[in-house]
């Protein structure tokens, strides 16, 4: 029974928690167990929560037995990614220069969860201060791919992903700033949520680039990814996802994301256009000139903030940081501050721009990697193979959070690749429909 729960969804183990059929306490153990006896459970966990997950347990039991549950996910564990505080519990964010930090708080997010009953089980391994969208970690750990033990399994929360892909949690908190929760999700097919800027609290969350910096879910279905985001802010309600259709659903392909596309993501992502297609979606092309030029700006709007608000700790330990992180750090000191304000003020216009073009659309959709996950080995032997790879990585990923919408990954068919809808701001019940009535014509 205990490894028919790892198998479920985090809404199944609710209903079933509910019903009365699975004892909290018993659920998180069975967890507990599994990650013990996975052989790869230090390289997707840095640790572990069992004392305060059992006691949340206890009480969630103690709530479902009263029939006084506090929402759906009451009593299902989760995964959080090593970014979050979590009150007298290290949180280090993936860096020996953070090593020994434990906060006094739970970050929001954390409290709003714990709140709704969820169940922590421990913090999982991330890239360097979530500065790649690799998820090479030669400073901690490099959680493996799911479909390829040799390769990384996405950055920046790649613990986040692994530790769902390999049934050690039935959900996973993570970090999206230029594709953190998509990747790692895309790689390892599940379903992955980056949520609007501002829509999720980051109090009490590591910063990388504060104005790109968002909170999102990664989960094994979409209903899952809605059912976390209620419960990260603190709501037991959810979206009706109930006769989710894509008849006469509009979506634009967005042709600047299918460059430098290779085989196996193009392959899984004209699958799902041809998937889409067939539930009755109708679906256009098209090539959006702002896009573009956002992404020409990415360097100065990503690095630019990063180093500022990491500068003085790196600079005091530098020798502390994997060479191709503090690399893509110390990019951002050679930009001036002039140049940043312009490039962020040409954004907001940008912005504005692409919704204008895109809102007669359901959605905008385009591959969510453009590459398969690459070996570790070689991204730690090879400089320029390394940097190449990151930058393709991230390459689709950006777009959303360059255009400031919230975005949805889904799981293709084919291994490893995504296909990503891209909606509105603060547009996430709507994007969770439509990305419902996606993942049926997908499956």
């Amino acid at each position: 029974m205990a490894d028919d729960w790892r198998l479920m969804s985090a809404g199944d183990l609710g209903r079933a928690i509910g019903a009365g059929q699975i004892d909290p306490v018993e659920l998180a153990g069975a967890f507990f167990d599994a990650i013990r006896a996975h052989p790869l459970h230090t390289r997707i966990f840095a640790r572990l929560t069992e004392a305060r997950a059992m006691a949340e347990a206890e009480a969630a039991a103690m709530r479902a037995k009263a029939g006084t549950r506090r929402g759906p996910l009451d009593g299902v564990p989760v995964s959080w990614k090593d970014l979050f505080d979590t009150a007298g519990v290290a949180t280090e964010a993936g860096s020996a220069l953070l090593a020994g930090r434990v906060p006094e708080h739970d970050a929001e997010v954390v409290a709003n969860a714990t709140a709704m009953g969820l169940v922590g089980l421990g913090k999982t391994h991330m890239s360097e201060l979530a500065f790649s969208g690799l998820g090479l970690n030669p400073v901690t750990e490099t959680p493996p791919c799911v479909n390829e033990a040799e390769a990384v399994s996405g950055g920046s929360s790649s613990g986040a992903a692994t530790s769902v892909a390999f049934g050690l949690a039935p959900g996973a908190i993570g970090s999206d700033t230029g594709g953190s929760v998509r990747i790692p999700a895309a790689w390892n097919d599940l379903v992955g949520l980056k949520t609007t800027s501002g829509r999720l609290s980051l109090k009490g969350v590591v910063p990388l680039a504060a104005r790109f910096d968002t909170v999102g879910p990664l989960c094994r279905n979409v209903e899952d990814c809605a059912l976390f985001l209620a419960a990260l802010e603190g709501r037991a309600g959810t979206v009706d996802l109930e006769g989710a259709s894509l008849r006469g659903r509009r979506f634009l392909i967005l042709e600047n994301g299918l460059r430098d596309v290779r085989d196996g993501p193009m392959a899984g992502f004209e699958r799902a256009v041809a998937r889409l297609s067939d539930a009755g979606a109708d679906i256009d092309r098209a090539l959006l000139d702002p896009v573009d030029e956002a992404m020409e700006m990415s360097a100065i709007l990503y690095t630019t903030e990063a180093y500022a608000a990491w500068r003085e700790v790196i600079e005091a330990r530098p020798h502390l940081m994997f060479d191709q992180i503090l690399e893509r750090f110390r990019a951002g000191g050679t930009f001036g501050g002039a140049d940043f304000v312009a490039a962020w003020q040409k954004l907001d216009r940008l912005r504005a721009e692409f919704h204008r073009v895109t809102a007669g659309y359901d959605a905008v959709i385009l591959p969510t990697a453009v590459n398969l996950p690459p070996k570790a080995e070689r991204l730690m032997s090879d400089h320029d193979y390394y940097v190449t790879e990151n930058l393709l990585t991230l390459n689709n990923t950006r777009i959303g959070n360059l255009m400031g919408g919230a975005a949805l990954t889904l799981p293709t068919g084919v291994a490893s690749t995504g296909i990503m809808l891209l909606g509105a701001p603060m547009g996430e019940e709507r994007l969770l429909r439509i990305g419902a009535a996606a993942e049926a014509a997908l499956a």
